[in-house]
């Protein structure tokens, strides 16, 4: 299901719940990947969740989105267009007001669910409008201080809680940048999960499985 009147392309699971706000979980993609890519996740999250899944805007030939370029052919390795990140960050901000209200969502019970590039900008989001979200899970991503909003330490955090976790193989994003998490997280005094796999980029089941299992214990918690 698709809404043009919202900013960017999405896919949607409507929950089994109506008539009442209803909790959701909104997906955002990696690099080159589009919304059907974490949208195949849909059918293993909890029923209660409205699950939608979003279109990055940059589009990346043939097939593909991206949140924010990246230069492979930087002098100094990659460089990630900090302007665009930020264009994008307010995007979404933008978008989940716009859900909010078209899908009947429960302001107070938003959770993201990013993977790598997605990763990077739940995580900018999430710290540079804390009010906007509830639950935050962070997927072979990394905190990127460039692109948060100016001001964002003055406010109030201590209502998010973050599952975080990285593969040890992972050849894409290395895992040293995301083990820098737990600290900027804690500093902020936000609840978090931290875990690694012997994996590369991707997701492997059993990480799934424990993903599954946190989403489900915080939504308890908000019943």
């Amino acid at each position: 299901m698709q809404t043009k009147s919202l900013s960017l392309e999405h896919l949607i699971r409507p929950s089994a719940i109506s008539g009442e706000k209803v909790p959701a979980l909104i997906m955002f993609h990696g690099y080159g990947s589009n919304e059907k890519d974490l949208f195949s996740f849909a059918p293993e999250l909890p029923e209660e969740l409205c699950v939608i899944s979003v279109r990055a805007p940059h589009v990346l030939p043939p097939y593909g989105y991206a949140w924010y370029a990246i230069h492979f052919d930087a002098e100094d390795g990659k460089w990630s267009d900090d302007e665009q990140a930020r264009a994008s960050r307010d995007k979404m901000a933008a978008f989940i007001d716009e859900a909010v209200t078209a899908y009947q969502l429960d302001e107070k019970n938003i959770t993201l669910l990013g993977f790598s590039q997605g990763t990077i900008l739940s995580y900018a989001l999430a710290l540079s409008y804390p009010e906007k979200v509830k639950n935050i899970i962070a997927l072979s991503g990394y905190i990127n201080e460039s692109i948060l909003k100016e001001g964002y330490e003055e406010k109030n955090h201590s209502h998010l809680d973050f599952y975080c976790s990285h593969g040890t193989a992972d050849q894409v994003i290395p895992i040293a940048w995301a083990r820098k998490a737990p600290e900027f997280l804690e500093k902020l005094h936000i609840n978090y999960m931290f875990e690694e796999f012997p994996v590369g980029h991707g997701v492997a089941p059993q990480n799934f499985h424990s993903l599954h299992q946190w989403l489900s214990k915080h939504l308890e918690k908000q019943r």
